[in-house]
């Protein structure tokens, strides 16, 4: 009998967190146990980062069905690729915000947290504005660049345009849920990408094939859908950032630059943003390598199997984004061997779920490609590439959690040295020599992927059980 009480317990405690977190109520998670603490972050987390990898599948699925499918899929995933060095932004700068928020809400002070953020928006929008320019005007050009053919290039320019142009939207998205996850309001952020999606899952067969007055955009009506999408999402985090019913109070003073707090926040976002783009460019050397190595189809199926990759990927990496969180509310409250130990929990967290996901790629790969395309060739390479991918998995999360934990101390530095070594001056070599040098083609660039992070992992343990990460003041 006791035994039959016992779990039914533990289910309902565990519906009464889930409960909470989906709803965003506020908690001192500095003073809950830890695994409750992580269980509150992580489920919002892990739904909002699993909506944000939707965009690009969506767009994927309904652009694959159209004619000359092909062309479709390498433009939706090589301007991926390109809007990576935007996500670089974007993350590089809601990295610096959550670290920020989160050390000033652990020290209790929730007004110097909100204006911290939103000094983060400032800048934000300020060097935005001219990626969004630039990317408008050589949206062409940076097809080419990417290895596209030159019909692919005229194919997927206009698409290129408009998500370029609203690339500020983007940021924005990021860096605002960022500054929620720093104050530990995740529900918040998972909401808003919620929005964005329902909206892109609407409005993308509608701009794709057209509806009514709306006539058929093609490829092109698919950035129209993602950009609107998310442009409501942005207006729903404006919205809370404003309603004062949560732990951030924002005035509008707030957004009257701040040089000595701009000073100090570019400190952390700037080797943030850096190590993102240096990861950023040494996935857009691999997707051209590919490309030129593979053709139109081995870049599809690539393309195809990234998309998909990241869909699971992002879960565990809102997962992590829950480790940074701790670790900085930690800090701030002067808590440093729990911040050490909500590090060593999330990753145990990590490991189980991307031990399911690589199972899941070894088994059914070929299930999860097929569903994305009618190309035979283009499903053969995407089910190669998502084969020997799944095989790091569960080390990669491992790497990904103490990566978070070292921004989220506001140590932007580490993860970004560790980058450069890995991914410039391993990963991207070791790609090209088996790629070309050894005749493997796109086989030998997804070789190259897991043995990279492999490496990273390691060097990731090694310096955060050095522990110079505790001693970090932002």
């Amino acid at each position: 009998m006791s035994q039959t009480v016992k779990p039914r317990g533990k289910v309902i405690s565990f519906l009464s967190v889930l409960k909470q977190s989906l709803k965003g109520e506020q908690v001192d998670l500095t003073a809950i146990s830890i695994k409750r603490a992580i269980v509150l972050l992580a489920i919002p987390m892990m739904l909002e980062m699993a909506m944000e990898s939707v965009f690009a599948l969506v767009d994927l699925y309904f652009v694959g069905h159209l004619k000359n499918s092909s062309h479709a899929i390498q433009t939706v995933g090589l301007t991926e690729s390109v809007l990576t060095v935007i996500y670089s932004l974007a993350i590089g700068l809601s990295m610096a915000a959550t670290a920020v928020v989160a050390r000033r809400i652990g020290e209790k002070n929730p007004e110097a947290a909100s204006k911290a953020g939103m000094q983060t928006v400032v800048i934000a929008v300020a060097v935005n504005l001219l990626i969004s320019i630039f990317g408008w005007l050589h949206a062409r050009d940076l097809l080419l660049l990417m290895g596209a053919s030159a019909e692919t290039a005229d194919h997927g320019t206009p698409f290129v345009r408009i998500m370029m142009a609203g690339s500020i939207i983007i940021v924005l998205l990021f860096l605002i849920n960022g500054i929620f996850r720093g104050a530990g309001n995740a529900a918040i952020a998972m909401r808003s990408l919620w929005i964005a999606n329902i909206a892109n899952i609407i409005l993308c067969p509608v701009f794709i094939r057209g509806l009514g007055p709306i006539p058929a955009f093609g490829l092109t009506g698919a950035a129209i859908a993602t950009t609107i999408g998310r442009s409501l999402g942005v207006l729903y985090q404006v919205y809370n950032l404003f309603n004062n019913k949560n732990a951030l109070r924002v005035r509008l003073n707030y957004f009257i630059p701040d040089w000595h707090q701009i000073k100090a926040i570019v400190k952390v976002a700037a080797p943030g943003i850096l190590q993102f783009v240096i990861a950023s460019c040494s996935w857009i050397f691999l997707a051209q390598l590919v490309a030129t190595t593979g053709g139109d189809q081995g870049s599809a199926g690539y393309q195809t199997s990234l998309r998909l990759m990241m869909f699971f990927l992002l879960p565990a990496w809102g997962l992590s984004n829950a480790a940074a969180t701790l670790v900085g509310q930690n800090l701030g409250a002067g808590r440093v061997d729990r911040a050490e130990q909500s590090v060593f929990q999330t990753i145990k967290y990590t490991v189980v779920f991307l031990g399911i996901v690589s199972v899941l790629f070894l088994t059914c790969g070929q299930f999860f490609s097929s569903f994305f395309t009618n190309d035979d060739v283009v499903k053969k390479v995407a089910t190669r590439s998502l084969q020997i991918l799944s095989g790091g998995f569960i080390i990669f999360g491992m790497g990904m959690v103490l990566t978070s934990a070292f921004n989220g101390a506001g140590d932007t530095w580490t993860p970004t040295k560790i980058n450069f070594f890995t991914f410039w001056l391993f990963q991207i070599p070791f790609a090209y020599l088996l790629a070309k040098y050894f005749d493997m083609g796109p086989t030998g660039v997804f070789i190259a992927i897991p043995v990279a992070e492999i490496g990273l992992t390691i060097a990731a343990y090694i310096l955060f059980k050095k522990g110079k990460w505790k001693k970090t003041m932002v």
